[in-house]
């Protein structure tokens, strides 16, 4: 068999695991491996590279993928193109990494392209799978720079305001907000009210607190308001939200006179090396893709529900993010700990 592996979307801690773990289980079954450059790009214009031993030794260790990817390309208006382009390839069939969007711009095509999904996005937003890899490491970066934060607040008696990604969905904010204990965490699930985030800053100021840390969603906003849009690109999701950290920061310090910083994390989240949890899930992720792979179990995605990496087919993953949900039991232990969701 000769199967390709195609990384789409943006980048996320863990792509390397998966190549590699099921480039292993393939080459150790007799398989011919090739890895697809830069997402769709790469078949279109025929860009392949061997994926054997040397090629993918200790690739799971580190960040991005040695694949290159791409989130500014779609088969829409191209699908004769992408299609005689894939079987010029001469592949049995692919593995394809990479969120809805990926599997979206696929799904259309079952019919002439074979494919084994693995669902990826550190956003953690995906249907069908209780957890994506590359979230425990975005919240790791999260939590990281909330712990260190504090201790800077507290010697200049400061507010700082940390942005995390997560347009519509803030399961990143919330998981590192709440395994560092950061004093706030809004999310664009639940509006905040500026009179209540005001009255909660001023009771914990009152209290003697030297320091405050918050962290907030990139695509947070107030009750009445609407999400920060910073700039709009080519690319099927245009609008990039930003500039919620830098907003609210300059609000806290003119309504409450306590001095505050902002600090917007970005791609730090997507550049760290994944966690030994995204090292296992990816490994056993990865192992399962390539079996499903070597008996032809296409049109079905490995994904993690229960506690056990499963299968299950694609079209689970249609229909929507997932959201955090107003009762989830995160935002119940948050609100337990006094902190301000």
């Amino acid at each position: 068999m000769k199967i390709g592996i195609l990384t789409g979307g943006g980048d996320a801690p863990g792509l390397n695991g998966i190549i590699e773990a099921s480039a292993r289980v393939l080459l150790e079954n007799g398989c011919e491996v090739v890895g697809i450059r830069d997402g769709f790009e790469g078949i279109f214009k025929g860009r392949v590279m061997p994926l054997n031993r040397e090629a993918i030794l200790n690739a799971h260790s580190q960040a991005g993928t040695l694949l290159g990817t791409s989130n500014r390309s779609s088969t829409a208006g191209r699908e004769a193109e992408f299609v005689a382009s894939y079987k010029k390839l001469g592949l049995e069939g692919l593995i394809v990494c990479g969120g809805d969007g990926t599997f979206a711009a696929l799904a259309p095509l079952a019919g002439d392209v074979k494919i084994i999904g693995v669902p990826k996005t550190i956003d953690n937003d995906l249907r069908g799978t209780d957890i994506t890899f590359g979230y425990d490491t975005a919240c790791a970066v999260v939590s990281e720079s909330v712990d260190a934060l504090r201790f800077t607040a507290d010697a200049h008696s400061r507010v700082f305001v940390i942005e995390a990604m997560g347009r519509t969905a803030g399961w990143i904010a919330l998981g590192g907000g709440l395994a560092s204990y950061a004093d706030a965490i809004l999310i664009p699930e639940r509006p905040f009210s500026r009179p209540d985030l005001k009255q909660y800053i001023l009771r914990r100021q009152a209290e003697g607190r030297r320091g405050l840390t918050l962290v907030v969603s990139e695509g947070a906003f107030a009750q009445a308001e609407s999400a920060s849009v910073a700039f709009a690109v080519d690319a099927p999701q245009a609008e990039r939200y930003g500039g919620m950290s830098f907003s609210l920061s300059r609000w806290i310090e003119k309504e409450t006179g306590w001095e505050s910083r902002h600090v917007v994390l970005g791609h730090l989240q997507r550049s760290r090396h994944p966690t030994t949890t995204d090292r296992f899930l990816t490994l056993a992720m990865g192992l399962e893709a390539a079996r499903m792979a070597m008996e032809k179990s296409w049109g079905h995605a490995v994904v993690y529900r229960q506690g056990l990496v499963q299968r299950a087919p694609l079209a689970d993953f249609m229909g929507g993010p997932r959201l955090v949900t107003p009762d989830h039991r995160w935002v119940k232990m948050a609100q337990a700990l006094g902190t301000y969701i």
